[in-house]
C-alpha cells in the first residue's frame, strides 16, 4: 500500500471590499501547489479553495482508474460483473436574482446543472463505507 504524506497549509486574509483571500498551499504530492481563492467570509474563501484541491484529487483519483467510459467486464462463465461507482457532480454558477430561492430555482430548470457540471466516477469496493451527501 502506498501512502501519501504532507502538509496542507490554509492562510485567510482580509481583502477589500468586505472580501476574504485564502491561500491554500499543499506539499502533498501528486498536486502540490498553491491555490488562492476569493469569498465573501472566511468560510466562504476556504470553502473555495478546499473545493478546488478536492477537485483536483477526484481527477487524479478516477484518471488512475480504467478510462473506457464504456468498458464492461464479465466473469470466467460469461456473466457481467456489477461494479459500484461513486459518482460526483459538481456544478457553480454566478446568478443574479431577486433571492435566494430564485437563483436556485433559475439553476435546476432544465438540463443545464447536468450538461455544464464537472462529473466524477470513482470505482469504489462494495464494502467502501461512503456516505452520499443528502
Amino acid at each position: 500500500m502506498t501512502s501519501i504524506t504532507g502538509t496542507i497549509t490554509i492562510s485567510v486574509q482580509a481583502g477589500d471590499n468586505n472580501q476574504y483571500i485564502c491561500q491554500l498551499s499543499s506539499s502533498v504530492e501528486p498536486t502540490s501547489n498553491e491555490i488562492l481563492c476569493y469569498g465573501q467570509s472566511e468560510e466562504h474563501a476556504i470553502a473555495n479553495a478546499l473545493e478546488q484541491l478536492a477537485s483536483q484529487y477526484r481527477q487524479i483519483a478516477e484518471s488512475r482508474q480504467n478510462p473506457d467510459w464504456e468498458a464492461v467486464e464479465y466473469s470466467a462463465t460469461r456473466e457481467l460483473i456489477q461494479k459500484r461507482y461513486h459518482v460526483i457532480l459538481h456544478y457553480e454558477r454566478i446568478r443574479q436574482a431577486e433571492s435566494k430561492f430564485d437563483a436556485l430555482q433559475d439553476t435546476l430548470l432544465g438540463n443545464t446543472v447536468v450538461e455544464n457540471a464537472k462529473v466524477n466516477l470513482i470505482e469504489i469496493d462494495d464494502e467502501l463505507p461512503i456516505q452520499p451527501l443528502t
